[in-house]
C-alpha cells in the first residue's frame, strides 16, 4: 500500500486507518470510537519480567 506525500505527516488510528488533523483528535476518536479495545487491553496488561529476565543495575 502507498500513501501520498500529504497524508505521512498526520497521525493516523492503527485500529481503523483513519488520519486525523493533530494528535488531540486522534485521541479524542480512539477514546470514543474504540474504547472498548483499549479497556480490554488495559486489563489484560502485566508489568512484572518474565521468567528468565536478567535484570542490569
Amino acid at each position: 500500500m502507498v500513501l501520498p506525500f500529504v497524508d505521512e505527516d498526520k497521525p493516523k488510528c492503527f485500529l481503523c486507518h483513519q488520519g486525523f488533523e493533530n494528535m488531540e483528535k486522534l485521541q479524542d476518536h480512539q477514546q470514543s470510537v474504540h474504547k472498548d479495545y483499549f479497556e480490554f487491553h488495559d486489563e489484560q496488561v502485566k508489568r512484572e519480567p518474565a521468567p528468565g529476565d536478567v535484570t542490569v543495575f
